[in-house]
């Protein structure tokens, strides 16, 4: 029977959600799988995934790829690249459980990488623009591997299926973060497959996002122009490049970012009444015309000591933030935050367009 308008839930595009222990305490991915859980209905089973802080203590100074292969040659080839530039501290397959849910797995390697130091000196760059251009360079020129993270003391964790099985598939009980950011994917226009899984990453940041970027074709080509590559057939991937762009390369604070990626309406910077701010806000909604992400959009981006929630600037796409002691929450439905936290406190959902950035006390991670 058909049903009419008002009879189905409908739910509102992708699911998030996130924690962070702002006194460096580290948890176990058990909390966010079963946050993430308790919003089945909005992802599709065609995406999930996760991304953790403080997971690699033991290897806090080396870069952490995690990398999918469609093959073992294609594996041995990715290997053969990486020695060019690196040394391979440590190389081994991601720990993983076989379960029904998770179908078509390539095979998934973790390496630990420190950037030989003569390499650096004959191309004149520092590690992360060496890092960078690396996973840029696999991502786009080598077919059948893929980069899917490459930060230090952190990883990411995705594949097609349900969130909640993505972390059984993980074993990601046994990790522990001071940070986690979970995300059920429910795709609209663009492919489900292991690499368009959100998080996306490169070097330390991370990004889960639920909306539509309707300015994507201006952003890619914009950010094409150096050196990124977008080319994983989902428009999440370009928040990615521009957060890594805005901070590394152009040395704006999240704050300032945030004022560009969701920048205010040219009448809401005309009526500021203090005129620095008033200025400031000009300065950026000019210097970075092209970089505004217009359409619906929530992220939760994660980053080195810290986590940085925020809405498109008209707030079309829901998000909650909740605290507790020492633990700052956030998530596309409330309830996703009960479950990580029954008590939490100072429920309240953030402005569009207004940053929400949590980070870890000085030298407690």
């Amino acid at each position: 029977m058909l049903k009419k308008e008002g009879e189905t839930r409908i739910p509102a595009g992708c699911a998030i959600s996130g924690f962070i222990n702002r006194s460096g305490r580290r948890t176990n991915g058990s909390v966010i799988v079963n946050s993430i859980a308790c919003m089945h209905d909005r992802s599709n089973g065609l995406g999930g995934g996760f991304a953790a802080y403080g997971i690699y203590p033991e290897y806090r100074d080396y870069y952490a790829f995690h990398i999918f292969f469609d093959s073992r040659d294609t594996r041995k080839t990715c290997e053969a690249l990486l020695k060019e530039g690196f040394e391979i501290v440590k190389a081994e397959h991601i720990p993983i459980r076989q379960i029904p849910e998770i179908t078509d797995v390539p095979l998934i390697w973790r390496y630990f990488l420190a950037p030989m130091q003569s390499v650096l000196n004959r191309l004149q760059l520092d590690a992360e623009e060496y890092v960078a251009r690396i996973v840029t360079k696999i991502n786009a020129e080598l077919r059948g591997a893929y980069v899917f993270s490459s930060g230090k003391n952190m990883g990411t964790f995705k594949a097609v299926g349900f969130p909640e099985d993505v972390g059984v598939f993980y074993r990601l009980e046994e990790y522990e973060g001071y940070a986690w950011t979970a995300h059920g994917r429910y795709p609209t226009n663009t492919p489900g497959w292991w690499g368009g899984a959100h998080p996306f990453a490169l070097l330390d940041y991370s990004v889960v996002h639920n909306g539509e970027i309707s300015s994507y074709d201006a952003n890619r080509r914009y950010i094409e122009m150096f050196g990124y590559k977008c080319n994983l057939q989902t428009d999440t991937e370009v928040i990615t490049y521009i957060l890594d762009y805005l901070t590394r390369i152009q040395g704006l604070t999240l704050e300032e970012t945030a004022g560009v990626i969701a920048a205010p309406f040219w009448s809401t910077i005309d009526s500021k009444r203090d005129p620095a701010e008033r200025e400031r806000a000009t300065y950026l909604r000019t210097l970075f015309p092209s970089l505004l992400i217009t359409g619906p959009f929530s992220i939760v981006l994660g980053f080195d000591g810290g986590l940085m929630a925020l809405n498109d600037r008209l707030k079309l796409r829901s998000m909650v933030v909740g605290e507790k002691d020492d633990r700052v929450f956030v998530a596309s439905e409330e309830a996703a935050i009960r479950v990580m936290e029954p008590d939490a406190e100072n429920i309240w959902a953030p402005a569009g367009g207004v940053p929400v950035i949590i980070r870890v006390k000085e030298g407690a991670y």
